[in-house]
């Protein structure tokens, strides 16, 4: 008899988030898969076209069954519309596990990117029927959520520390994507050493290709091109590349182009920075695009682009896309602390600095500029070389799966 999960993630499919794709390895090896969901709003905070707050309520992907519940999208992304987003998921979904009644898994799952109360619907059926519970810590709270939110109150941070532990020590086993963040959360919860594993994220397939877009090479053919992609939050670290063209337009270097492809709650004001910089041409933003188009950025890139802002313990995370720029074959320039940056470097297919080092960080992207393009090419050779290495999907989703069912 096959086995049966159920997933707990408020984001998933048709929004771009890696869960997608595990679920779809869970089905190729016969794992019958439920996922309760919210309603695809990340990162613009607008519903997604077909979406309502009220349809559809269930669909089916490739097998996948798909429940979906309500939740307030994060429309403006201000303080208070995250917060209400962030609070009216986990509501929704536990009083929507009453449609589950009667199902039965072996196993329920939860992807915890932010924010972590995602994970109580998660811990309230785990108990209601003695199923196992796993989750796979993306996102470190609070910790993550000081990097989106100014919380500066040590009452409101004290409360946000308990309930964040909460989450972590209610959890039967826990994934890291790092052995750093494996030995906190051991110190979090206290659990034994054999319920807290590491599973590095994988990048899906497609981006290990290279994809040639004869249009957008031509409009990006005469210039020096650095892309990022993905959320533009305050936590990607992206006023680092203000400043770097702030430095370049002083020394009159002008055939440089960043490449800004995503949408987020920081969109606005990194436009408006740039424009306060005078900086405008330096940047070109593409908008929100489906994530099989990425790779085709990816491929035309001369450097791919990928900050984290210092807060806390956030460095011991690993953003997701340090993941994909490996599979891509390109060259990073990094500016973050912690394990994302030690992945960059233990890779050899770029330059890292300390996250907020202005200095460095431009320091890294003249090497690179004014490096030979074939001694760049072997920094991306590097990089897919290494991920070939550790971080193939196959390998990773199989010891997920023996994880979770063991």
């Amino acid at each position: 008899m096959s086995k049966r999960i159920l997933v707990i993630s408020q984001h998933f499919w048709p929004e771009n988030f890696r869960i997608t794709d595990i679920c779809a390895g869970f089905t190729q090896r016969q794992i019958t898969v439920d996922v309760l969901c919210g309603l695809p709003n990340y990162p613009a905070g607008v519903l997604y076209p077909g979406y309502s707050y009220f349809k559809p309520r269930r669909q089916t992907l490739d097998g996948i069954e798909i429940y979906r519940c309500g939740e307030i999208p994060r429309k403006g992304n201000t303080g208070a519309r995250i917060f209400l987003n962030y609070i009216s998921y986990p509501l929704s979904a536990t009083f929507h596990l009453l449609r589950l009644i009667g199902k039965h898994y072996d196993a329920v799952f939860c992807f915890e990117t932010s924010p972590v109360l995602m994970a109580f619907p998660a811990i309230i059926w785990s108990k209601l029927t003695r199923t196992p519970f796993t989750m796979y810590v993306l996102d470190l709270w609070p910790e993550n959520l000081y990097s989106v939110l100014d919380v500066q109150s040590p009452f409101l941070r004290k409360i946000a520390q308990n309930v964040s532990w909460w989450h972590y020590k209610k959890a039967d086993k826990l994934i890291a994507m790092s052995p750093a963040l494996r030995e906190k959360l051991i110190a979090i919860t206290g659990k034994a050493a054999d319920k807290v594993t590491v599973v590095p994220q994988y990048a899906e397939s497609l981006y290990e290709q290279d994809v040639y877009d004869a249009q957008l090479a031509a409009r990006f053919a005469n210039t020096f091109n650095v892309v990022f992609a993905g959320n533009i939050s305050p936590a990607q670290g992206l006023e680092g590349l203000v400043a770097i063209a702030q430095r370049l337009k002083a020394e009159h270097i002008t055939d440089v182009r960043f490449v800004i492809v995503g949408d987020g709650m920081s969109k606005n004001d990194l436009q408006a920075q740039i424009a306060a910089s005078n900086v405008e041409s330096y940047f070109v933003f593409e908008g929100q695009h489906p994530v099989a188009d990425v790779p085709a950025y990816h491929t035309m890139a001369d450097v791919l682009f990928a900050g984290l802002k210092s807060s806390g313990e956030i460095g011991l995370t690993i953003p997701a896309k340090i993941f994909s720029y490996l599979a891509a074959g390109r060259p990073v320039l990094c500016s973050m602390d912690g394990e994302g940056a030690l992945t960059v470097e233990k890779a050899a297919c770029g330059f890292s600095c300390k996250a907020g080092d202005a200095k460095a960080l431009y320091e890294n992207f003249i090497k690179l500029y004014n490096m030979p393009a074939a001694q760049r090419k072997q920094l991306g050779k590097n990089g897919r070389a290494y991920h070939e290495q550790h971080f193939k999907r196959e390998k990773l989703l199989g010891k997920l799966i023996d994880f979770i069912f063991a």
